[in-house]
């Protein structure tokens, strides 16, 4: 069960390295995961995932540090640090993003002031689709430009 203790005027919740939390996680406060969380996760303020923290669902915050792993995509409406020991596997979608050297990335990232939602369900291109060359290119001599 996670554990809630007052800091300042505001609530965090700490999923401690030994609890394993499942289904559906919503929060209005800032949230530590030093533990494992399975399902879906959702937070109003700030989440923070430890090195060994690991995370299999799609994540929701206004901002993100992430030191551990994720396994699911993470929308995270203001800022997204991504640090050395990072391991993400799917989809981000964020305002700012910070990538320290060594963190690791697999997924599409999808930045700016609006990024709309539109472009999260595109289709990526099938390879055939982006390797494709026309027939009459194929036949014409190497070096030819025109």
């Amino acid at each position: 069960m996670p554990i809630t203790r007052e800091t300042g005027n505001e609530a965090e919740t700490i999923i401690a390295a030994s609890v394993k939390v499942e289904g559906e996680f919503v929060s209005q406060g800032n949230v530590l995961i030093e533990g494992v969380v399975e399902g879906s996760f959702k937070t109003e303020r700030n989440l923070r995932v430890g090195e060994k923290a690991r995370i299999g669902a799609d994540v929701s915050a206004a901002n993100a540090t992430v030191a551990g792993e994720v396994r699911g995509n993470m929308s995270i409406s203001e800022k997204l640090d991504l640090e050395p020991t990072a391991r993400v596997f799917g989809d981000i979608r964020t305002k700012i993003l910070t990538v320290a050297s060594g963190a690791q990335v697999n997924g599409r990232i999808m930045m700016g002031q609006e990024v709309p939602a539109k472009a999260a369900e595109k289709p990526a291109l099938k390879p055939a689709e982006k390797t494709a060359v026309p027939a009459e290119k194929e036949k014409q001599p190497a070096g030819f430009f025109g």
